[in-house]
């Protein structure tokens, strides 16, 4: 390790420190050398001094050099030995990592907060959704009908292909099992019941949210990033009237008509699988498909519908309203509306079928 040697002078003040400073500056300091003040000729430091000498230890650890002194007595050694630390570079501490009741404190804190949030979200949007209009406090019929239309109509394409395919998926793979016994006729029912109670609710609440949620908290997230929600508030209109209870109503009615089509959507791409491939006359299959549908299986569908209807709203619009910085939060935002529909989606679906097979 290569060292750099300079003797200090008699007298170490602001005169005499600069041109100690200048001195360091001059010569060249090697990376990982050492660089060392002699203080044997030193007999008198000052503050002034003192100050020089951390400008020039500064300049030391800016060049990665160790820096150390010698050959100082007397006063200046009590000195320096009072000024030492502020001559050494100290080590930034390391964050110390958040123990485990600190994660799940803070964890518990942010979900108690989120409810908090979302519970008085929940109030405003039943009020000005329900009663409000009840009251005569106005509700903004234009923007409903536009949202059946952009909800309903605009994904009526997208839910029926997509329940069309799954029914043609469903009869082909029971279809190869029940193939094995000869009684593929039954593949008729596993399709009418798998989608009046399961399949049609599930398939239609996956593709409104993938498609309506993220576009509700796409839609409410860049109006809050914009500041357009707080303008809604200076004008004296609160958001949930203007903004989410349109939004609430229009898909509450058009998800159960969706989940209505996507079951005969579901049952037509059966029939398709069955009538051509299985090549059932038409008759037999839809006798079979009719002696199968119960009004309790159809009605377990619709309820299905109507519940995730509303979780899908409000969990777009909430996550949408609570969004924090620019595009980025936008986008996180989004994606985290669509993931909390589809697992509450799944979640519901679960409690129903335990309710449903066992309790009812």
């Amino acid at each position: 390790m290569s060292e750099t040697r300079i003797e200090c002078p008699r007298e170490l003040n602001q005169d005499t420190g600069r041109e100690l400073y200048e001195a360091v500056r001059g010569k060249p300091l090697p990376s990982d050398g050492t660089l060392v003040l002699d203080f044997s000729a030193t007999e008198n430091l000052d503050s002034r001094g003192s100050a020089w000498l951390i400008a020039v230890a500064d300049h030391a650890h800016e060049h990665n050099a160790e820096f150390t002194v010698e050959g100082q007595q007397g006063n200046v050694a009590d000195f320096l030995k009072l000024i030492w630390p502020g001559l050494q570079v100290s080590p930034e501490p390391k964050p110390k990592p958040p123990g485990v009741f600190e994660v799940v404190g803070d964890t518990a804190y942010s979900v108690v907060d989120e409810l908090r949030g979302f519970k008085s979200f929940l109030i405003d949007t039943l009020y000005w959704t329900f009663i409000g209009p009840v009251e005569g406090r106005g509700f903004r019929w234009g923007s409903f009908v536009d949202e059946l239309h952009e909800m309903g109509v605009r994904a009526l394409r997208i839910t029926l292909l997509m329940n069309f395919l799954l029914g043609m998926i469903i009869a082909m793979l029971s279809a190869a099992q029940l193939e094995q016994f000869g009684a593929s006729i039954y593949v008729a029912d596993l399709v009418m019941i798998a989608f009046a109670r399961e399949l049609a609710a599930i398939m239609t609440a996956v593709v409104v949210s993938a498609r309506t949620g993220a576009a509700i908290a796409a839609e409410l997230a860049t109006m809050k990033v914009q500041e357009e929600v707080d303008a809604l508030r200076g004008m004296g209109l609160h958001p949930a009237q203007f903004l989410v209870a349109p939004k609430v109503l229009s898909l509450v009615v058009c998800l159960p008509i969706l989940t209505g089509l996507g079951m005969i959507a579901g049952v037509l791409g059966g029939s398709v699988w069955g009538l051509i491939v299985l090549e059932f006359r038409a008759d037999v299959w839809l006798s079979q498909t009719l002696n199968a549908a119960a009004m309790g299986d159809v009605f377990q569908g619709f309820f299905k519908a109507f519940v995730f209807a509303i979780v899908i709203v409000l969990v777009g619009c909430h996550n949408g309203l609570r969004v924090t910085g620019g595009a980025r939060g936008v986008g996180l935002m989004t994606t985290r509306a669509v993931v909390m529909d589809i697992f509450f989606i799944v979640l519901i679906d679960m409690i129903f079928a335990a309710v449903f097979y066992y309790v009812l």
